[in-house]
């Protein structure tokens, strides 16, 4: 259906995240890792942020149709790729969107709730790092400075200050640059999911492409290993941070 090239419309791919992060596997974390392309469906959104521009027919009274995201042609069901590029040559049926959301949308978010849940239960706690990459022409700050790393907490919202403030440690103590919460603090998946309250955090995770690959050609670069390296540490030391950063806060009232 769309009407770009197979490189246009990976644009806004995250290309080799769940093998960067893979490292985390052995040491006991579980890696939920989409396998469809965020062109095709981003489950970083409401379930149903969707444009009714996009459709032949009209969408259902209940979907978000107002969102900032929507107006960015960044709903559920993509309309732009990369650098504002028009995805589909018209509009798409409605069906085709409730299909994409039916099965693939929710099954993603009830395993990620599931393993969430079965995490908490077993330790107390959870804690969910929402893995991301982002175009290296991102420059943010009044010098425009290149972040290797972009750690987004909903503004203090979705993680304890601890969390945040060891994840930024680590990578800046491994001599990368990071930023804070900007120009990405995260998405429906952090704002949704953390909880600090009720000892549930999460942590949107965002790595500049331009350390590991080639944005043009889309191969891995030199650094695709050594950062791969970096990343299993961090994990493991963000592992290693002792329970009462996490369990330590006030419970929210029911």
């Amino acid at each position: 259906m769309a009407r770009l090239d197979r490189n246009a419309i990976r644009r806004s791919e995250d290309c080799y995240v769940e093998e960067l992060f893979g490292g985390a596997v052995p040491l006991g974390a579980p890696l939920l890792a989409a396998n469809f392309p965020r062109a095709y469906l981003d489950v970083n959104r409401e379930p149903w942020e969707l444009d009714p521009r996009m459709f032949a027919e009209p969408v259902p009274s209940f979907c978000n149709i107002r969102s900032a995201r929507v107006a960015g042609g960044l709903g559920t069901v993509p309309k732009l790729v990369g650098e504002g590029l028009d995805i589909y040559p018209g509009r798409l049926p409605l069906a085709e969107a409730v299909a994409r959301i039916e099965a693939v949308y929710k099954p993603y978010h009830e395993t990620l709730k599931r393993l969430l849940t079965r995490t908490h239960a077993r330790f107390g706690y959870a804690v969910l790092i929402d893995c991301h990459s982002m175009p290296a022409s991102i420059r943010v700050g009044d010098n425009g400075v290149r972040p290797d790393f972009i750690i987004g907490d909903r503004f203090g919202i979705s993680a304890s200050p601890a969390l945040t403030e060891m994840a930024i440690s680590l990578l800046v103590g491994m001599g990368y640059t990071v930023a804070h919460n900007k120009p990405y603090a995260g998405g429906f998946i952090t704002e949704h999911y953390g909880r600090p309250a009720r000892h549930l955090h999460a942590l949107q995770i965002e790595v500049n492409r331009g350390l590991y690959m080639d944005e043009r050609t889309f191969q891995k670069s030199a650094g695709f290993d050594a950062l791969a390296c970096d990343l299993t540490r961090f994990s493991a030391d963000l592992m290693s941070m002792p329970d009462h950063h996490f369990v330590d806060l006030p419970l929210a009232a029911e």
